[in-house]
């Protein structure tokens, strides 16, 4: 039986979850002349996949095709998280199911991947006696090397956080997708040092890639079909292209801005331009970095979706300076309301923390009422997971009982589910834009789809197809999705 909180936290997140779920296979199309066998795994953020993607390009060209089956593997790799412990045991559980088939096929070489491997290095091969390499996110580029290395019975590991590495000039195959939405990254790393994160240290230091790759790369994927890209980064707002380095390199700021030839606003300008047809999204921001001229960029260009995953963490400013949040609930709001302002009709959605170190009463009340004023769209609702090597786990006692921050969470997810009621129920009535992805999970003579907002949609499949812009008119809708029928094609098509 499922806790309540699961349950209820699957209903909102079912809209935000991409196709491709939590720890499944990734599979590309077979390369000629290949012979070996990878199976990869990712698991946490949508940047994890785009690595994956990465990844498997690197080593399609060292001979390697993937594969869904892992008894058929010569390498296993899986891409890890370190953002919660959870998400850390998990992975652990699957290297234990790894072992059991690496009995059978004793030649088979096994890999960790990512922000785990970063967090533990060489501590990885002595905890986990199964794993053969450990390789950090800058270091995939190195593979081959310790491919190598491990083929002549040694262990390899690379975990040295690059100041430079964006894989601008790796072109990513496309795993296990669709073929209609794909993801982009821009940037690598953050700099702003959250103390409830361990990203900065997982991932180095911020830097962003050369605007002309990542048009390169769009430009390419619409002539390959594709309807809808994400630009992806830990702080997407932040981007900055001045010709490469890092932002520590300048003086000042004014040095910085003579320097500067592209920020994110200008970005998504060009992206927008260079591709009117194709919808465009992007994630994640951060509420100190998001400014105006981003939300002017989204409301004059119609492919720039009209949807925010905006993270605020806590409702409370003293939790929020406590989290070294560079932003006040008040500053939070007054975004809010400029959002709104500019995008009448843009959705958000948040991530949210319960149970933060010293997080009282009165805090989480804060928390409740500023998603009151917000009322998000959908979000992602988390109890506190001390991280090691953070600065809340350096400093800060984890003093909020686990009971506590359970009935918390509750109380916040109860609320979310209340809220998204509410905007799902904007759409009665309404006819709106519809990009089909996928078949329905629940009715396989329907579609499924989202909405420029990143409200899941499904309705007869009639004679439409995948990756069509359809026009859908809203009967019905739940908490998580919307329900109508098709009336014709969108201008899109």
């Amino acid at each position: 039986m499922k806790k309540r909180t699961d349950v209820l936290k699957e209903a909102i997140e079912e809209k935000v979850i991409d196709e491709k779920k939590q720890g499944e296979s990734l599979v590309l199309e077979a390369k000629e002349g290949n012979t070996r066998k990878l199976f990869i795994e990712s698991y946490g953020c949508q940047m994890n996949f785009s690595d994956s993607e990465i990844v498997a390009s690197i080593l399609a060209n060292e001979g390697f095709n993937t594969t869904q089956r892992l008894e058929d593997a010569d390498l296993v790799l899986v891409n890890t998280c370190s953002i919660r412990d959870k998400a850390e045991q998990t992975v652990r559980k699957r290297l234990e199911k790894y072992n059991a088939v690496k009995r059978t096929n004793p030649k088979m070489k096994v890999g960790v991947l990512g922000c785990m491997a970063e967090r533990l290095k060489s501590k990885f091969l002595e905890e986990e006696k199964i794993v053969d390499m450990v390789v950090g996110p800058d270091a995939y580029k190195d593979l081959p090397n310790l491919l190598k290395e491990v083929e002549e019975g040694r262990d390899a590991v690379n975990v040295i956080l690059s100041k430079d590495e964006t894989y601008g000039d790796v072109a990513p195959v496309r795993l296990g997708g669709n073929g209609i939405t794909a993801f982009v990254s821009i940037t690598r790393g953050c700099d702003n040092m959250c103390t409830f994160c361990v990203v900065p240290f997982t991932r180095g230091r911020e830097r962003s890639r050369d605007p002309q790759s990542i048009l390169e790369e769009v430009n390419d994927l619409a002539t390959k079909g594709y309807k809808e890209i994400t630009l992806l980064g830990q702080n997407v707002d932040s981007y900055l292209w001045y010709g490469g380095g890092l932002k520590k390199d300048f003086k000042n700021a004014s040095e910085m801005q003579q320097a500067t030839a592209t920020d994110f606003a200008q970005l998504l300008e060009l992206v927008a331009t260079a591709q009117p047809k194709m919808r465009i999204r992007f994630s994640t921001s951060n509420p100190q970095d998001m400014k105006e001229d981003v939300l002017h960029a989204i409301a004059k260009h119609k492919n720039i979706c009209n949807y925010i995953h905006l993270p605020v963490q806590s409702g409370s400013t003293r939790i929020l300076k406590a989290m070294n949040r560079q932003h006040t609930r008040e500053e939070y709001m007054a975004l809010i309301d400029k959002v709104h302002e500019i995008i009448p009709d843009c959705a958000i959605s948040q991530d949210m923390i319960t149970g933060f170190p010293s997080e009282t009463e009165v805090d989480h009340q804060d928390t409740l009422s500023l998603m009151e004023y917000v009322k998000y769209d959908f979000g992602f609702m988390f109890m506190y997971s001390e991280r090691p090597g953070t600065m809340a786990a350096r400093k800060l006692e984890d003093d909020v009982p686990e009971a506590v921050k359970k009935r918390r969470l509750v109380e916040i997810v109860d609320l979310q589910q209340k809220h998204s009621a509410f905007r799902t129920k904007q759409f009665l009535g309404k006819t709106v834009e519809v990009l089909i992805e996928k078949e329905s999970k629940k009715n396989e003579d329907e579609w499924s789809g989202r909405t420029q907002q990143n409200t899941v949609a499904v309705f007869p499949k009639e004679h439409y197809k995948p990756g069509d812009f359809v026009m859908v008119k809203i009967n019905e809708c739940t908490t998580a999705t919307l329900i109508g029928e098709a009336v014709g094609y969108s201008e899109n098509m």
